[in-house]
């Protein structure tokens, strides 16, 4: 019964699950092509992620999320991306898929900036087990899930830093959101540049005392989800090899989560907890989140090319 009735909240919450959720993680800020194709291969660098969500822990059905993505630099200019999400809630299984492209530009010493797009392919379905249950023999929603719902997306994105301390960015999802193979005519559900994800942070550094301080702000309003601000602090200590953090996010009752991280080497671990102060979260124990960051310098063909001679 908690399992079914988690499965209809969430479909009619969602309108039907077609909210894109590019902020699924709440540990975005570390890995801001999550919400913001403009980021891709930003840093330069080869970024591999994993990260894993369990949210409403302790209640059956809650959502458990699935993530692994990589995104780096392509040339000089250039940046590309790609990211795989898998999740399950109740009786819901989707399977998201994204594709990232972006450029940037050194505008200056102080100024660098990127602009990207995303293009994304879901696909949910619902077990045909939930047919079975006759409560649900009247719900024409549940009923349609069970054939399969395949959606297309996309995303436009700007991303920039100042300094490399003071980041902006401003993306706009749900571009499409069209069914593939819909017959054409049919009303759009998304809208161009109708939704927004707006993110903002400045990091201070004490290099004297080996600690950081990076307050952010993200703003959002995306398809079928209530306007959203979040408010995220990270300290950093030891240089950069441990990381403290507290949010604070407003919307759908508002909730507030704590994230402990460290770094060795190339390699990062984060692990964030999350309360809600909405009724529900008496029924659960909270939410899980745990991400595995790895981070590698760019393959140059010439310095390679280099060395092998004079060995």
């Amino acid at each position: 019964m908690k399992n079914l009735i988690l499965l209809v909240l969430f479909l009619f919450a969602f309108g039907g699950a077609h909210a894109q959720d590019q902020a699924i993680f709440t540990q975005y800020h570390i890995n801001p092509i999550l919400i913001n194709p403009g980021a891709t291969g930003f840093n330069e660098k080869n970024n591999l992620m994993m990260n894993l969500r369990s949210q409403w822990s302790g209640f059956t059905g809650a959502p458990k999320t699935y993530s692994v993505g990589y995104h780096g630099p392509l040339g000089r200019t250039m940046g590309i991306g790609a990211n795989i999400l898998s999740e399950k809630i109740a009786s819901l299984d989707r399977l998201r898929f994204q594709l990232n492209y972006a450029f940037r530009y050194q505008i200056g010493e102080d100024v660098k900036l990127g602009m990207g797009f995303s293009t994304e392919f879901q696909s949910m379905g619902l077990a045909r087990t939930t047919n079975d249950n006759p409560l649900i023999e009247s719900e024409r929603l549940v009923t349609d899930y069970i054939n399969g719902v395949k959606i297309f997306d996309a995303t436009l994105g700007f991303y920039g830093t100042i300094k490399e301390r003071t980041h902006i960015g401003l993306s706009f999802p749900n571009l499409v959101v069209a069914r593939l193979g819909e017959i054409a005519g049919s009303e759009p559900e998304g809208g161009f540049l109708k939704y927004f994800i707006f993110d903002m942070g400045h990091k201070l550094d004490f290099e004297n005392a080996g600690v950081s301080f990076e307050p952010s702000i993200m703003v959002r309003k995306t398809l079928n989800s209530p306007f959203q601000i979040d408010f995220n602090t990270v300290a950093g200590f030891l240089s950069d090899q441990l990381y403290v953090g507290l949010s604070y996010r407003s919307g759908t009752g508002g909730a507030v989560g704590i994230l402990l991280g460290g770094k060795v080497s190339s390699v990062k671990v984060f692990y964030g907890f999350d309360l809600s102060f909405a009724k529900f979260q008496q029924y659960n124990s909270g939410t899980h989140e745990i991400t595995a960051a790895f981070e590698f310098s760019k393959w140059n063909k010439s310095e390679y090319d280099k060395s092998k001679k004079y060995r």
